[in-house]
């Protein structure tokens, strides 16, 4: 009898080949800091970037589009009327939206665009920060503390440990319920859940956060084997790949004694590389 983190591994050759036989079209509305890295990511993964504003071309966009990234990493007000249009466009033609709520719960502006894109605008999947996840669940009264994130890095306090790693887990279990989402929160082990299977993720590198566009890039690869997926799959599926061209990455570097710089490029490269292979055999994931 095969046990349960069995059973999700074993579905990974079959996502991966529907995600690069189909080649989803993602559309990333995102942030100027990030936005190069995000569709070179979304390219190495075996998706079609589009990176699309204008609220005049919108709707035609989304109509074509495999997937809708919102990414609020530098917000403007005509940046959320976009989001919001895209938005729209992509709940009527059953597009799935994927959201990257950056530096919520650091400013009401941010706080005000999230709670209105979560509360009328149906969400596939929200990928972010423990302190950004926490933020949310705050916001919808899922939990009372108040932690504010550093800019838009995580707060120490709120960093997922073996320790807190079940704590944290219910908490992304209850969002993801209370907002009928899927919930990716990203860290030293990251945490997935649909609201019935939530999944410790435990892989990646602690060079990841030192380079800019990391949980950006995340946030665009989601969206891409979403919408060649299903959101729990699609996303197990991203954060895996993007792990273990961490580890891979933080290998070469290492190797080659060098720094951030190149592990950016690295990390890159072996997106490009992804294997179902490699995502099954060196994975360490259970189900919490």
């Amino acid at each position: 009898m095969i046990n349960k983190e069995e059973e999700l591994l074993n579905h990974i050759e079959e996502t991966l080949k529907e995600i690069q036989t189909k080649n989803p079209l993602t559309h990333c509305i995102t942030n100027s800091v990030t936005i190069n890295d995000c569709a070179n990511a979304v390219l190495a993964i075996g998706g079609s970037p589009f990176m699309a504003e204008d609220v005049e071309e919108l709707k035609e966009v989304v109509a074509i589009a495999d997937a809708l990234v919102i990414n609020i990493g530098k917000l403007s007000k005509d940046q959320v009327e976009a989001m919001k249009v895209s938005a729209e466009a992509a709940n009527k033609t059953d597009t799935p939206i994927i959201l990257d709520p950056v530096g919520v719960g650091v400013t009401q502006l941010r706080n005000k665009t999230t709670l209105d894109l979560i509360e009328n605008y149906k969400m596939a999947a929200i990928r972010g920060n423990i302190s950004e996840i926490k933020a949310i669940a705050k916001l919808i009264g899922v939990i009372d503390e108040n932690n504010t994130a550093k800019g838009v890095d995580v707060n120490a306090d709120d960093i997922i440990t073996d320790e807190n790693l079940a704590a944290n887990g219910e908490i992304i279990k209850e969002v993801a319920n209370k907002l009928d989402t899927t919930i990716l929160a990203s860290g030293p082990i990251d945490i997935l859940s649909d609201g019935e299977t939530t999944i410790a993720i435990d892989n990646g590198d602690d060079m990841m956060p030192l380079i800019t566009g990391s949980g950006c890039m995340l946030s665009s690869i989601v969206g891409s084997c979403i919408g060649g997926s299903t959101p729990l799959e699609g996303s197990l599926v991203a954060i895996l790949a993007m792990n273990l061209a961490g580890e891979k990455a933080r290998a070469k570097v290492d190797e080659n004694d060098e720094g951030t710089g190149s592990f950016r490029a690295y990390l890159i490269d072996y997106l490009y590389k992804t294997n179902a292979e490699s995502l099954i055999t060196e994975s360490n994931i259970k189900i919490l």
